[in-house]
């Protein structure tokens, strides 16, 4: 009788998995994590660090002064309420800078469907980048504001701490945070190459600074008083600083006023307006990249 060729079965050591199932929660929160260290280039190269790491230094640099100031001259340093705006192009450098480093890479090798064929959706995956960007930002203004009340507080200058400032500095820091990310992502996600997402969100913000200081201190010349405080508004940062203003009493930051009466809570849903707007023009635009 012939030989019959026969199957050989080998073992190659393969174990179903008998772990606990995470689900989507933990997914979303990897990829969070993931993209957050992204954005300070941690595990990535030495090179895409450099800028992260020099930008939250720079940040740091007015707090020194600061410190300084009111240990050596007893002195309040500089107000926290007014911190982000006096930061702002650092603030707009980073955000040009890092934000399509969260959008672009996943975009221009097409690896999208690879993170939806898991049990995670669209929106959610927006929400992690928005959420990585968000802290990045936030952290980026509640460190330095944080060492600064640290170095009040040790410096023990008469009269109580800005307790009160500090915490609604922190607060509107994160409005603040969520809007530049919300609209920065959004700005970014619209192109696979990383130069024209920095140009694109940089453009943006000097255009809308540009306008509202030009516009602003040309209706002050004309005596139009009103006209320029709204015109201030059209700057994001201004617009958030307004929302301060209307809620918790704050000096303005732009050194003149912002519209009185409605003008807070307009500015206010302005904020959410732009927020909801760049959160829906994400969405759709993952939605159509997954499609492909």
């Amino acid at each position: 009788m012939s030989d019959q060729a026969t199957g050989v079965i080998h073992d190659i050591g393969y174990r179903h998995y008998e772990g606990p199932r995470l689900g989507r929660g933990h997914a979303v929160r990897a990829l969070t994590l993931h993209s957050l260290r992204g954005v300070f280039g941690l595990g990535r190269t030495v090179r895409a660090k450099i800028i992260p790491f020099a930008l939250t230094a720079v940040m740091f640099l007015p707090i020194v002064v600061s410190i300084a100031m009111m240990a050596l001259m007893k002195q309040r340093g500089m107000s926290y309420s007014a911190f982000a705006v006096t930061m702002q192009p650092v603030l707009a450098i980073f955000l040009a800078s890092q934000s399509p480093t969260v959008v672009a890479p996943d975009l221009r090798f097409r690896v999208l469907p690879l993170y939806l064929s898991r049990p995670i959706t669209v929106t959610e995956y927006v929400g992690a980048k928005l959420a990585a960007m968000t802290a990045a930002l936030f952290l980026l203004l509640a460190l330095p504001l944080t060492v600064m009340y640290v170095g009040e507080l040790l410096v023990d200058l008469e009269g109580p701490p800005r307790t009160a400032d500090y915490l609604a500095a922190l607060v509107m820091g994160l409005v603040l945070a969520l809007l530049l990310a919300a609209v920065g992502l959004a700005l970014a996600s619209f192109t696979p190459r990383r130069g024209l997402g920095v140009a694109s969100v940089i453009a943006v913000y000097l255009l809308a600074s540009a306008v509202s200081t030009l516009l602003a201190t040309t209706f002050q010349a004309m005596d139009h008083d009103t006209a320029s405080a709204w015109a201030w508004l059209i700057n994001p940062f201004f617009l958030v600083d307004a929302v301060q203003v209307w809620l918790f009493g704050t000096t303005p930051a732009n050194g003149e006023s912002y519209p009185g009466g409605l003008g807070g809570p307009a500015a206010g849903l302005a904020v959410l307006a732009l927020i909801a707007l760049a959160l829906t023009a994400l969405i759709l635009r993952y939605r159509k990249a997954a499609s492909r």
